[in-house]
């Protein structure tokens, strides 16, 4: 619950450094990006007849896009926590390195146009080296036969198709597409982004994007409404928030709730709608939306129903709130600015940190850059330039014509920022950072994710996270126990400086510019069935995708009939392992579309738990060692099928499917888990990995590599039988035998998948 606090929002910051401009906001066709209210409501009072009770804003939203309601609710019995949904999403949005794997998925459904609205954004292969134009540029030339790819694939398929430099994925869906009450996917973990305005945005695996992409039924466990806020402690809720201080916070504030809202492996974020989403609609040319909006609103659709139980309520006090700086390595460790100097000196850390970044998809929007801008514009005054290099990526071309036209631009230039192109750059570990390799350095930046190597490739890089505001203000210091808020900067005449707060305007008074119309799609294009995809047999970029193999049946060579065949433990992962772990992104990036090729960095950031060592497999049978990569390899020539034993909320992070396709190239078949974060259990589940979890998490450690495993009790649950459970026949490498329990969270379509060998197979069974 977000309570009333004294945090103000002013309209009129920066008045003095911006010229009257003319409204040039274009009004967008809204056909295909309004939610179908009426139907949406008529479903909601069939559902309501079975649940008698009320909803919240969650529910209402989720519970009106299932398909088939009575059979959904008809039976009765709790559904929060417990029942899988079939759900008809409305519109889909993939960003340039998942929508290869994605595309590639969706060709071999053999469809000619998607299902759903979709849009492709290129955002994710523009490298940061010196700036927007030359890095833009340099990236159409070492990308263009990916980019040429997602073009031809947009126009065969109807997708509207957003270039290079067009901006930030979930920068531009709040920007066109994002509507309240809408339910929509995206291959990105921060597509919630979009919750800002009021709907239920989802980020999965790009199988996932074909469900809805191709027709099928998008299944989902109904979440839980709120939950406790860690780096898991979200895992399996929607966070749903409400209350007065809600109507206070503008539309892109909202959305940078919402898009952290993913690194407590919340499902989503939402809020009720309210006039601040109105003006924002307004202002970027969807008035039909927030007209068919308010309709909505007042039938009671886009906000909970009075008396709403949630599972867990946690109320914040705005006024009580104090900016905290994140980190390093974990985006939860949160430690008050007021406290900051005093942790950093009792870590022995240098106070001193190398670069400060400031924008990236969770606070790029028009009333952050006018809130630094208005801190640099104070800097300015006082004579000072930024101490450590000042890096700013706008997150739309929409916002970058903007805030040049407002002279945002040139305020932070004029204390030393370097502009970068509008894409995600050094946020997704785009940045070409020459110095400090290999040393232990500081940055601060305003993204959302910080985990080691994350950002410049250099896992002693410690990487803080805090709002825009606390890292501009920050680096005209160049130190880590600044407070911005107390502190004051010695100035060359031998006074001081101290910052006023910063006054941010949270939509232009002149109204948006467009910018340069070459980087928008066509919208709402026809298919082009004709328009061939090519994709060079020699291309060490892109490769088709050949089905997995399902491991039973009489082509599987499984002797264990609807068993698995034993297994050989790959290794035991120690600790943390996130996406980034399991498939980095960065350099490896350039591979999204070649699985055979970004499969050698299969989870070379991992921790070995026997020894300790980073990158490291034990091959029992050669009694040798190797990376983790080249022993799988190895596996997968002898045919031996693998399995994995991970520790807590093993996958967080990214939604990127790789972390799961990479495994089953290999020949991963069991992944056991003491926990899952969500979208990577749905991954692999997705591409034919059972994944299982520990019923004793202590029997995590007596498991190790070369220990063979077999499964004891999945051919009951494959053929249906109630109470069903699956055990673990472990055999050590001595010969000693013993048996675990597991648990599974595997509906009945997710065992049609994995008996399929993949999501695909099967919906290619059934088309």
């Amino acid at each position: 619950m977000l309570c009333r606090a004294g945090i103000h929002r002013t309209r009129t910051a920066l008045r003095r450094g911006l010229a009257t401009h003319a409204q040039v906001s274009i009004e967008k066709d809204c056909s295909t990006i309004t939610p179908p209210y009426d139907s949406l409501i008529e479903k909601l009072g069939r559902i309501r007849k079975y649940l008698n009770r009320p909803l919240s804003l969650a529910e209402k939203i989720l519970y009106s896009h299932v398909i088939e309601p009575e059979q959904a609710f008809g039976s009765g019995g709790k559904i929060r926590g417990e029942s899988y949904l079939q759900l008809r999403p409305e519109r889909v949005a993939m960003q340039d390195a998942s929508a290869q794997m994605a595309l590639l998925q969706f060709m071999s459904a053999g469809l000619s146009q998607s299902a759903v609205p979709a849009s492709i954004h290129c955002d994710h292969l523009i490298q940061a080296v010196e700036g927007a134009e030359s890095d833009l540029k340099r990236s159409l030339v070492t990308n263009q036969e990916v980019f040429e790819f997602l073009q031809s694939a947009a126009t065969k398929y109807g997708l509207e198709f957003w270039r290079p430099g067009s901006g930030i994925i979930h920068q531009i869906v709040l920007e066109n597409y994002a509507a309240p009450g809408m339910l929509m996917l995206g291959t990105d973990s921060h597509t919630p982004n979009a919750g800002g305005l009021g709907g239920l945005a989802i980020g999965v695996g790009g199988a996932d994007a074909v469900d809805a992409m191709t027709g099928t039924p998008w299944e989902l466990k109904a979440p839980n409404v709120i939950g406790k806020l860690t780096v898991r402690g979200g895992t399996g809720s929607i966070l749903e928030y409400f209350g007065p201080g809600v109507a206070s916070q503008s539309c892109t504030g909202l959305a940078t709730i919402a898009n952290m809202g993913a690194e407590v492996g919340a499902t989503t974020s939402t809020f009720p709608y309210s006039s601040h989403m109105r003006d924002y609609l307004i202002a970027t040319g969807r008035a039909p939306v927030a007209h068919a909006a308010d309709k909505a609103l007042a039938q009671g659709f886009l906000r909970a129903d009075e008396g709403t139980e949630y599972d867990q309520v946690i109320e914040v006090d705005l006024s009580q709130l104090e900016p905290t700086i994140n980190g390093p390595f974990t985006p939860d460790l949160a430690t008050p600015i007021s406290k900051f100097g005093e942790f950093v000196k009792s870590q022995g850390w240098k106070d001193e940190f190398s670069a400060g970044l400031i924008g990236s998809c969770t606070n790029s929007s028009y009333e952050d850059m006018t809130a630094v801008a208005n801190l640099a514009e104070q800097a300015k005054a006082a004579g000072l330039q930024t101490k450590v290099p000042f890096l700013c990526t706008p997150g739309s071309e929409q916002i970058r014509a903007t805030i040049e036209r407002d002279n945002v631009t040139s305020a932070l230039q004029d204390v030393g920022a370097t502009v970068l192109a509008n894409a995600c750059g050094p946020c997704i570990g785009q940045w070409k950072r020459d110095d400090k390799q290999g040393e232990e350095n500081a940055i601060l930046t305003s993204f959302n994710r910080n985990f080691k190597s994350r950002n410049d490739g250099n896992k002693l890089t410690m990487n803080f996270l805090a709002s825009p505001t606390i890292v501009t203000a920050m680096a005209f210091s160049g130190q880590l126990s600044f407070n911005p808020m107390t502190d004051s900067i010695p100035l060359p005449s031998g006074g001081s400086f101290k910052f006023d707060p910063p006054a941010g305007q949270d939509l232009p008074t002149s109204g948006f510019t467009p910018g340069r119309a070459e980087f928008y799609p066509i919208r709402n294009p026809e298919p082009q069935p004709e328009i061939p995809i090519v994709i060079n047999p020699d291309s060490q970029r892109l490769e088709l995708l050949e089905p997995f193999k399902s491991p039973f049946g009489p082509e599987s060579g499984n002797p264990r009939g609807l068993e698995l065949p034993s297994l050989k433990v790959l290794l035991r992962v120690r600790g943390k392992c996130t996406t980034d772990h399991i498939s980095a992104a960065g350099p490896w990036l350039k591979y999204k579309g070649h699985l055979t090729n970004i499969s050698e960095n299969l989870l070379i950031t991992a921790i070995n738990d026997e020894g300790g060592e980073m990158n490291v497999a034990f091959d029992k049978d050669t009694d040798s060692t190797g990376t983790i990569p080249e022993v799988a390899k190895r596996f997968k020539a002898r045919n031996q099928p693998w399995a994995l034993i991970v520790d807590d909320n093993y996958g967080e992070g990214s939604a990127r499917e790789h972390a799961a396709l990479q495994p089953r190239f290999y020949g991963c078949a069991l992944i056991i888990a003491r926990s899952f974060a969500r979208i990577h259990e749905t991954n692999l589940k997705k591409q034919g990995v059972l994944p299982l979890w520990f019923a004793d998490k202590s029997d995590y450690g007596r498991i190790g590599s070369g220990d063979v495993l077999e499964t004891i009790g999945l051919a009951d649950l494959l053929e249906g039988k109630p109470n069903a459970e699956i055990k673990i026949n472990v055999t050590k490498t001595d010969g000693e035998t013993f048996q675990i329990p597991t648990t599974h969270t595997m509906s009945a379509d997710q065992l049609n998948w994995f008996r399929a060998g993949s999501a695909l197979n099967f919906i290619r069974s059934v088309q």
